[in-house]
């Protein structure tokens, strides 16, 4: 009752993560009038500080929000072979045994539970990464100006990866036993470890789950900051034309 409890919770945050994002208006009411950037250090940038920095914060915000709603739909990390959640390395030979013995379709089941599991808890991210946006300093942001194509992914994953942990982790859990992928990673270590000589196999399977989850995520959000500095067709607004050039 407590799992389903916890997972009830969960998917009510989701539901709203959407809407935790910052919007522009409130990035601009919230940007003070900060002293520029060197010019030396500065990689991008419209030669006026406060337009730096509401552009790095709206690219922050569309950026993360792309790779947020990607992921969090259906075969948003199943579908992608960039961030798929494959087999464990440890219960590889788990999965081989199981797949000689006729259980194809379990070990397929299993795999595709945990990109599911990862897709439910992926929609928590946008408020982690809407309270780093809003909490970002002067020193935040000229280190993201000068900072190379994923400076600010490397921010997020500084600021944000051990609440998103926290957040991933409960969804990750209820999620996996929902689906079964729990029943059927013990029914594989049972069958596996009655092999002679086979010995015995560990993983904790939420842990494991949860950051490769995360790691999909990051590198989701690097690939959208990519994006906007390098692609004239990725910045969306006269903003982030601005700042990272038309």
């Amino acid at each position: 009752m407590k799992r389903l409890t916890a997972f009830s919770v969960g998917i009510l945050i989701a539901g709203a993560a959407a809407a935790q994002l910052p919007k522009l208006d409130d990035v601009l009411k919230r940007v003070e009038s900060l002293p520029r950037p060197s010019a030396s250090g500065a990689a991008v940038g419209s030669g006026d500080a406060r337009t730096d920095a509401s552009g790095i914060k709206e690219a922050l915000a569309v950026g993360t929000e792309r790779a947020v709603q990607g992921l969090s739909r259906t075969d948003g990390y199943f579908a992608n072979q960039a961030v798929k959640i494959l087999m464990p390395s440890g219960i590889q030979k788990v999965a081989e045994l199981a797949r000689m013995a006729g259980y194809q379709k379990q070990v397929d089941a299993f795999v595709l539970s945990m990109n599911r599991a990862a897709e439910a808890a992926a929609p928590q991210a946008a408020r982690f990464f809407g309270d780093a946006i809003r909490d970002m300093t002067l020193e935040d942001v000229r280190g993201i100006l000068a900072g190379g194509d994923t400076a600010a992914t490397e921010f997020f994953r500084r600021k944000t990866h051990d609440k998103l942990y926290a957040a991933f982790r409960p969804v990750v859990s209820t999620k996996v036993d929902e689906v079964g992928a729990t029943r059927a990673y013990k029914d594989m270590i049972s069958r596996y470890e009655k092999v002679p000589l086979a010995g015995s196999q560990s993983l904790d399977l939420d842990h494991y789950v949860t950051e490769k989850a995360l790691d999909g995520l990051f590198l989701m959000v690097g690939e959208e900051e990519k994006k906007i500095r390098t692609n004239p067709l990725a910045r969306s607004t006269e903003l982030l034309k601005s700042v990272f050039g038309r």
